[in-house]
């Protein structure tokens, strides 16, 4: 085996180099592609299996696998809904015009559904689309009598893609103090809208109507 090394034995010997998952996976894939080169079978490469036990011990003072599983499952949910959207707030839409029409459609339907679980009544608000210039996102904003929300990327980085106060009137300009949320909230309108009452001290959701017995 002229091109094997001794390299990848060391390190799953003394893997105490490699405390991050980046750094194991960067060492377990560089193991592999050794005994690659080597001609070795990696699926029964002794430096290459104690290479992927060590990545659970580097995950074990990570949350359960429970609330992980969770996680995940409320991301497959996420990105059903609206996977451009979050997408888009990664990668951002500066000079890609397709992007940015993307992130102004949905955008707009992602407000509309916010309006909706905040059951806020036709004609009491308005949905505006600010493209602006080619170098930035531009803003979707949803104005009504008490409320105002804003989404945009990039400005303020991750985790603050959207902004709200409250208003005084679709007239109110300026409102209270803007606070901040991730796009992540935005797309689920339902738990967003009880923050944005609670936070906000919005006026109580409009009650269902009671349905006709008889």
């Amino acid at each position: 085996m002229p091109y094997d090394v001794a390299f990848r034995h060391q390190q799953a010997l003394d893997p105490s180099a490699l405390p991050t998952i980046t750094a194991g996976v960067h060492a377990l894939t560089r193991a592999i592609e050794d005994c690659r080169n080597a001609g070795v079978d990696y699926e029964s490469d002794a430096a290459v299996i104690l290479l992927a036990r060590h990545l659970t011990t580097v995950t074990q003072n990570r949350p359960a696998e429970a609330i992980l599983r969770r996680r995940c499952t409320e991301r497959i949910a996420e990105l059903q809904r609206f996977p451009a959207l979050l997408t888009l707030a990664i990668r951002g839409v500066s000079y890609d015009a397709v992007a940015k029409d993307l992130f102004h459609a949905d955008g707009r339907r992602a407000m509309r559904n916010l309006a909706n679980a905040l059951t806020l009544p036709e004609g009491s608000y308005t949905i505006r689309s600010n493209r602006s210039d080619p170098s930035v996102s531009g803003e979707i904003t949803l104005h009504g009598e008490e409320v105002w929300v804003q989404l945009s990327l990039g400005a303020l980085g991750p985790e603050n893609e959207v902004s709200f106060r409250r208003v005084r009137g679709q007239h109110d300009l300026l409102g209270d103090r803007r606070r901040f949320a991730a796009i992540r909230e935005l797309l689920n309108p339902a738990r967003f809208a009880d923050r944005l009452r609670r936070e906000l001290h919005l006026a109580p959701a409009a009650a269902e109507p009671a349905l006709l017995v008889g």
